[in-house]
């Protein structure tokens, strides 16, 4: 998912490094390990850590602070105070908020290529890629929020009789967020730019796999100026923490990133506390159609980048591919060469566009469903095998002659698999593309204006994109249909998910006077 920023497949094994580009830092210390509680590092209350590894290499980075169940509680009571009627940041001006998310971009700015490097060591991914997507797009996501700071406003309604009836937006309170590992920086900014944008405060658990961003930028918050308490960060695990956090009886609102069946989980936990609001971002097993009319080089090239971007492991993985059939052979073909052209190796080698899954869980189970493929029926035309003698790393694959009813086009892989296949007709490809439960984004590629519309229109998922993919960004809106989640994050529309509004409505009298 490359919000704003974009890179190419990185450089051939021939090219020498460009001395502009920018560079990892070597041998980084890493000085945040702990639990952010009202702007203090704590130790957990049970004293408990737990490891973080560097998946391309297996080694252990450091260990971190495991928060649990009494951990949540204190940064949940840290939060309600800081968001109380006369604390500092409910007396705070709206603009003040602004500025302070703008200098929280501009120390993001000053630590990019540590946090870029900090990101690939904690989850593999190509340091370019982090630098050029991940902070780009986190750097860009707040300046978007802190220009919405002082211009979140109500209505003055016309009502009947002699009343004036006014809205205003206050914000929702203590807001919890769990953030998956595949994204890290970049959905930890997600959660926290519209919520303290609208004036809540945050307690926020990131994935267990990669803790490390969140905690650096934990340290860049306090240096920003926000007050005690306003964000909150519990290092820890899903069944302990993350389920502190969404059954937590002051917690008012959760934003979740993730798994569905997680997702099912928390919103059932959302219900039997204190029926807080949820905003889910879960899984997507997202198609593109390719119209014999298209630019297929364009096609090729753009489902490739959705399909192994990160690894295969978002959201938003171009995983189902279908092709019509008078330009599938053509297609498959170009996606075959593309596929055995990606460098996959070393994550801070500005050569490398490709590194390892996240862990051995995911690893074997990507493995296990391109086995299942191949038994099934599908065609493997390249890669469906690790690199020898390389951890976790997964070569870019590529499978022609699927069927809908195979698991590996049914079932959302989170790895490095493109799935292709072919159609007839332009219904036949609309209700092929619906059949999935899930419904997060999809893309149409054709240069026929009316069926770009008309196909668009009928698809069943929260984002469309038409001849490009992966292209998101902070002033749009982003989340699913169906069992994709429920709500949207970015642009405006995730304002109205971090505020209540109310409703005040007052009756003209000549007793009403100004005192």
């Amino acid at each position: 998912m490359a919000q704003n920023g974009t890179i190419e497949n990185g450089l051939s094994r021939n090219e020498e490094t460009p001395a502009a580009l920018p560079q990892p830092v070597k041998n980084p210390d890493i000085k945040h390990t702990k639990i952010l509680i009202n702007n203090e590092w704590h130790t957990s209350v049970k004293g408990k850590t737990f490891p973080t590894f560097n998946p391309a290499t297996g080694v252990k980075i450091c260990d971190i602070e495991e928060a649990d169940q009494a951990d949540v509680d204190k940064a949940v009571e840290g939060a309600a105070a800081a968001g109380r009627r006369g604390s500092a940041w409910r007396r705070m001006d709206a603009s003040r908020r602004g500025a302070l998310l703008h200098r929280l971009a501009d120390l993001l700015e000053r630590e990019r290529c540590l946090l870029a490097t900090l990101e690939s060591m904690d989850t593999g991914k190509p340091f370019l890629h982090a630098f050029f997507v991940d902070l780009e797009g986190s750097i860009k996501t707040l300046r978007y929020y802190a220009g919405w700071t002082d211009k979140i406003h109500g209505k003055t309604m016309p009502v009947d009789e002699n009343f004036v009836c006014f809205t205003k937006h206050e914000p929702i309170g203590v807001c919890g967020a769990i953030i998956p590992w595949n994204l890290p920086l970049l959905m930890f900014i997600w959660k926290i730019a519209p919520a303290l944008a609208c004036g809540n405060t945050v307690v926020i658990k990131p994935a267990e796999q990669t803790p490390l961003t969140a905690l650096h930028v934990g340290a860049l918050i306090k240096e920003a100026g926000f007050p005690p308490g306003v964000v909150n960060i519990v290092p820890g695990f899903g069944p302990t923490a993350g389920a502190a956090v969404a059954s937590h009886m002051t917690v008012d609102k959760v934003a979740f990133t993730g798994s569905t069946e997680v997702g099912q989980l928390i919103k059932e936990a959302a219900g039997r506390s204190n029926l807080k609001r949820v905003t889910l971002e879960l899984g997507g097993k997202n198609p593109c159609i390719v119209f014999a009319d298209s630019d297929l080089q364009l096609a090729v090239e753009e489902i490739q980048k959705g399909a192994f971007f990160n690894q295969g492991q978002a959201c938003t993985a171009a995983s189902r591919v279908y092709v019509q059939e008078q330009v599938y052979d053509e297609f498959v073909r170009l996606s075959v060469e593309r596929a055995k052209n990606i460098v996959v190796g070393d994550p801070m080698d500005p050569r490398t566009s490709h590194g390892p899954q996240i862990d051995q869980r995911q690893f074997e189970k990507i493995l296990e469903l391109v086995s299942s493929g191949k038994e099934e029926g599908a065609k493997l035309e390249v890669g469906g095998c690790a690199l020898k003698d390389r951890g976790l790393f997964i070569q870019p694959t590529v499978f022609s002659d699927v069927k809908d009813h195979m698991r590996i086009a049914k079932e959302e892989i989170f790895g490095p698999v493109q799935c292709i296949m072919k159609f007839k007709t332009q219904e036949e490809a609309i209700d092929r593309a619906n059949s999935s439960e899930y419904g997060l984004t999809a893309a149409v590629f054709t240069r026929n204006v009316d069926r770009a519309l008309s196909v668009s229109a009928a698809l069943q998922s929260g984002t469309v994109w038409v001849n490009c993919y992966n292209a998101l960004h902070a002033q749009a809106p982003f989340g699913g249909y169906k069992m994709s989640g429920n709500g949207r994050e970015l642009g405006e529309y995730a304002l109205a998910e971090y505020t209540e509004v109310k409703a005040i409505t007052i009756k003209l009298t000549e007793q009403l006077r100004l005192i």
